[in-house]
């Protein structure tokens, strides 16, 4: 062990004999004035912290996405109503809805007793934790992982295939997990892994590697896959984006600058589109009003 690693285990140590003896009792959340929350760190406890000021997006404001949005709204709506439901994955082309479709399926079940605990990466590893203090509630809970993904060896990926799956201590009916992800199986893949592939009688064996590195995908029920918007649905996004921000209609003018806009940024897709509709609608607001002063 070098001098820096003494120094870091000597200062975690401290660090946890001063948090015992301090304390850092949190309050108990109040499940009332908030749907949405996050589990925070202080040292090495963990506590709930609510939302004040959660991104309110609704269901119907999400476009060119319908068929994702009906299977998480089939498997959410079975959960709130206390039936079997599964963990959702959802997967692909970046910036095409599917953050938002979890924050728009709180805002619609949140009435209804749904709750959403976001958790970061790092602290996967506290999901017992987490899963213990909200077991007996009578809410339904969501753990929310974004934008997902590990590196081989990390210790949330094991943490979470328990709470997913492995573990009847961590089994709570009241909780599911939501998360999504650019990669399908959460981990980076790469033609190494295909190399101890064999073939038996006909049939193929992926290799222990590959077996490894699905078997946390596997364990969502539900995958729910989202594809990048060709050039007439970017439009269509981009045009009710435009009606939401006040501005009806959509002129050659506007098209041609959206799709110029979609050029830049490489990329069509829904938040693209909304990109676009709040640059647009900012500056002919801002003409419209300032014009007379010009006069």
């Amino acid at each position: 062990m070098n001098d820096w690693d003494k120094l870091y285990h000597h200062a975690e140590t401290l660090l946890s004999r001063l948090e015992g003896l301090l304390g850092n009792d949190q309050p108990v959340p109040d499940w009332n004035a908030a749907a949405a929350f996050r589990w925070r760190k202080h040292g090495t406890k963990g506590f709930i912290q609510p939302v004040n000021h959660p991104h309110h997006i609704t269901f119907d404001a999400l476009r060119g996405i319908e068929r994702q949005k009906n299977l998480v709204d089939q498997n959410t709506h079975q959960f709130v109503r206390g039936h079997p439901a599964n963990n959702v994955l959802l997967t692909g082309a970046r910036g095409t809805g599917k953050s938002s479709l979890v924050k728009a399926i709180l805002n619609r079940y949140a009435a209804a007793g749904l709750r959403l605990i976001e958790v970061e990466k790092h602290d996967l590893t506290d999901l017992h934790n987490i899963v213990e203090q909200i077991c007996r509630r009578p809410e339904r809970f969501i753990l929310y992982c974004d934008d997902l993904s590990f590196e081989s060896g990390e210790p949330g990926y094991k943490a979470l295939k328990v709470v997913l799956d492995g573990s009847i201590a961590t089994a709570s009916e009241n909780v599911l997990v939501y998360a999504t992800s650019n990669r399908r199986h959460l981990m980076p893949e790469s033609m190494r892994d295909n190399l101890d592939t064999r073939h038996v009688d006909g049939e193929l064996h992926p290799s222990e590697t590959v077996e490894e590195k699905i078997s946390l995908s596997e364990r969502f029920g539900l995958w729910v896959s989202f594809h990048p918007f060709d050039q007439d649905q970017y439009l269509e996004i981009a045009r009710r984006w435009l009606i939401h921000f006040g501005i009806e209609g959509m002129d050659p003018r506007a098209q041609q600058a959206a799709l110029q806009w979609a050029l830049g940024r490489g990329s069509r897709s829904g938040r693209i589109a909304w990109q676009f509709a709040r640059d647009w609608a900012g500056k002919q607001k801002t003409d419209a009003h300032e014009e007379p002063d010009r006069v």
